[in-house]
């Protein structure tokens, strides 16, 4: 089974290709992505990795977590489920 790894703390300048050859040399990598913001195509700061072996994985966070990037220290941890985000909203009424 594959795992999930949070990046976060990137640099704005880092790209999907920059954390691919981050993580590559712990393991295989299917895939690495830099979260991008919709209204600016700016970098959010933080991004997602896949690995599919969960020791090669646990490697690498445990080898990059407080890694240095570009001067910025970088968190690594295994991605957490994302939250229902429509539960915590309140209803709102549309108005034509």
């Amino acid at each position: 089974m594959s795992t999930r790894i949070y990046v976060g703390g990137l640099p704005f300048s880092a790209t999907d290709q920059d954390l691919f050859t981050l993580f590559r040399s712990y393991g295989d990598v299917a895939e690495a992505t830099v979260a991008i913001d919709r209204a600016t195509g700016q970098s959010k700061g933080f991004g997602f990795v896949e690995m599919p072996d969960a020791a090669a994985a646990q490697s690498a966070i445990a080898k990059l977590n407080g890694h240095m990037l570009d001067n910025r220290s970088i968190r690594v941890d295994v991605a957490q489920p994302r939250a229902d985000r429509t539960a915590d909203r309140p209803h709102r009424e549309r108005r034509w």
